[in-house]
């Protein structure tokens, strides 16, 4: 359902009660009640009257219309308002694939919050703006956003987690980790002294402040972040809080290129997703195992881990996991010595992938480099490994960088 927005009514309010009586029926002495006489009501009518608190009132009461209708022409408050066209809005941006009719609501209600000076109203259309521009992989207008919704209304991390993880993962997105290491590393301080028994939250910043730390290639202290948050959820019976701790050890140990590792790791992190029947954590899961699995060769668990991957992301899946998903496929192509099929999934990987996620555009000019030489095109082979190279050590993938060169 799709709440339209309506500005303020123009009509007064002597012209809406003459057209709410006489829609009903009555006439204005029908109308009339102890201490609202008929001539109180004419005079309402022809305007020269305000009515008082108690009149409208009792107005409201036979006319079965609120009070703030009578008064105003709408049923709710300014405030009320703007908040359900913020919830139509956020909801429109979570369930819908083209988010710009939700962008656009949301345009309008932080421009009218702001000229009401409703500051909650307007941070929070500021974010719903930057989870959009997110979305789109517009992360340099993400993170603008953001910022400026947190500087007009500042909110802690343990009660909008999602704010701050989308804001560091878009600092990270634009080749910037040291930034969204601070981002995490101050959200988790917070949690830790605001919310000490919140072990999910603490847990889910450990994870995204060990990821941000292995793009900034700081391996070590991301493994020792994580193994602590594992100390911290001993005894903790939500699985997804072990998943994100597995899967964060997995990606760091991926990065360095402790295959072994990685893949142990990744292992109890699907075993534990397949549990949870949650598909896309369980398919993004599959897409990692593939990509290590890929690097040692192994054609059937490559293939077998993609295949399931791809049945789970299904038809709406988020850009930047189809991408890896192609990556996945190239990479499978190259093993099968298919060098057209390894060049088309890359490019088709670089198409959906575009300017942002710096790391996974590198990998993906990875496998185009390596199609490029299966089809003996020695030049743009090189061109490519070099680009692969450049990208990769940018982001903090050093391991793969040695490899591409």
């Amino acid at each position: 359902m799709t709440i339209q927005s309506e500005g303020p009514q123009t009509e007064p309010i002597g012209a809406r009660l003459r057209r709410l009586r006489v829609e009903r029926g009555l006439s204005q002495r029908e109308l009339s009640s102890p201490g609202v006489s008929y001539a109180y009501i004419s005079r309402i009518e022809a305007g020269a009257r305000t009515p008082s608190v108690k009149a409208l009132r009792m107005l409201a009461r036979k006319l079965s219309v609120s009070v703030e209708y009578l008064e105003t022409g709408q049923d709710i408050r300014e405030t009320d308002r703007r908040e359900l066209l913020l919830a139509d809005a956020e909801l429109a941006l979570r369930l819908s694939d083209d988010t710009t009719e939700a962008e656009r609501k949301l345009g309008e209600v932080l421009e009218d919050a702001r000229l009401a000076g409703d500051h909650v109203a307007a941070s929070r259309a500021s974010i719903g703006l930057g989870f959009g521009a997110a979305r789109r992989g517009n992360h340099l207008d993400a993170v603008e956003r953001l910022e400026a919704a947190l500087a007009e209304q500042p909110v802690h991390p343990h009660l909008r987690p999602d704010v701050y993880a989308t804001l560091g993962q878009s600092y990270a997105a634009l080749g910037a980790p040291d930034r969204a290491v601070r981002v995490f590393e101050a959200c988790l301080d917070e949690i830790t002294e605001a919310a000490p028994d919140d072990t999910s939250a603490q847990v889910r910043f450990a994870a995204l402040l060990s990821y941000a730390l292995s793009d900034a290639g700081d391996h070590e202290r991301a493994t020792e972040v994580v193994r602590d948050a594992l100390k911290r959820a001993e005894g903790d019976a939500n699985p997804h809080n072990r998943i994100r701790l597995y899967w964060s050890i997995a990606r760091s140990a991926a990065i360095e290129g402790r295959s072994t590792e990685a893949l142990h790791y990744i292992r109890k992190a699907i075993s534990l997703l397949e549990a949870t029947d949650d598909t896309t954590q369980l398919a993004r899961g599959y897409l990692l195992s593939a990509g290590i699995e890929s690097r040692q060769g192994r054609i059937e668990e490559t293939r077998k881990h993609l295949d399931l991957a791809a049945n789970l992301l299904g038809a709406h899946a988020e850009k930047r996991d189809v991408g890896m998903l192609r990556i996945g496929q190239s990479r499978l192509a190259a093993l099968e010595n298919d060098a057209d099929g390894a060049v088309a999934s890359a490019r088709e990987a670089l198409d959906i992938i575009g300017d942002f996620h710096g790391g996974e555009q590198g990998a993906a000019v990875w496998s185009l480099a390596r199609g490029f030489s299966l089809q003996g095109e020695d030049d743009l082979a090189l061109d490519a490994y070099r680009r692969a190279v450049d990208l990769l050590v940018v982001h903090g993938r050093r391991h793969d960088a040695a490899a591409a060169a």
